[in-house]
């Protein structure tokens, strides 16, 4: 019996990282995403809309394996966490949660092609009758960055953005947020089961060196 991949456990560089600041590069990879904006908190808003969306692709694609559809080069997985990029628009305030960009996504496993994607897409649409028409196939190639593991509710997440901003300006390095490169968050706990003190979650900020 072949062995169920794990993501986290396997990259635990890039998903298990100290709670101290660390710089790495990360590779490309392909996630199911969909875009959007608003309070993340908001019960049956856009986010939380977009969340049963991702999932119900992901378990689409994990689940094949009891289907008729034979997918190339398929191995079982453990669905990655789910992932956030987060951004304001000029002028507003972080306070504002209200006006919060993002894109949620989850990593797809390698075999999952362009036209594997199209088909769970379909298969969730059809059969769900759930609206995937924002969901995307993703590639992100996030190269340099500075990251570290957060420790407590969301909304402290700024006191280790300032560790974080720390060590990048000792490290002779530089913020690089662009259209391109967002503020990112892997949500590690579950917040519905985990006591907002003990919630983990990794947060990675976008660098580059002027040398």
């Amino acid at each position: 019996m072949s062995e169920t991949k794990d993501y986290k456990k396997e990259y635990k560089a890039l998903y298990l990282p100290l709670a101290v600041p660390m710089i790495i590069d990360i590779p490309k990879i392909t996630f199911v995403a969909i875009q959007g904006e608003g309070n993340p908190n908001e019960k049956d808003g856009e986010y939380q809309k977009a969340l049963g969306v991702l999932y119900a692709i992901q378990y689409t694609i994990k689940m094949s394996k009891k289907g008729k559809q034979i997918i190339e080069g398929y191995f079982d997985y453990v669905v990655p966490p789910l992932e956030g990029l987060w951004w304001l628009d000029e002028g507003d305030t972080r306070a504002s949660k209200s006006k919060y960009n993002w894109i949620s996504l989850i990593r797809l496993p390698e075999f999952v092609t362009a036209e594997v994607f199209q088909w769970a897409v379909t298969e969730v649409s059809v059969k769900k009758g759930v609206d995937t028409s924002n969901a995307k196939y993703l590639k992100i190639k996030e190269g340099l960055c500075v990251q570290c593991l957060h420790i407590g509710s969301y909304d402290s997440e700024p006191e280790t953005l300032k560790r974080m901003e720390s060590f990048i300006e000792k490290n002779g390095l530089f913020m690089d947020k662009t259209d391109e490169r967002r503020h990112h968050e892997i949500y590690l706990s579950d917040p519905r089961k985990t006591d907002s003190a003990k919630l983990k979650t990794v947060l990675r900020i976008p660098v580059k060196r002027l040398i």
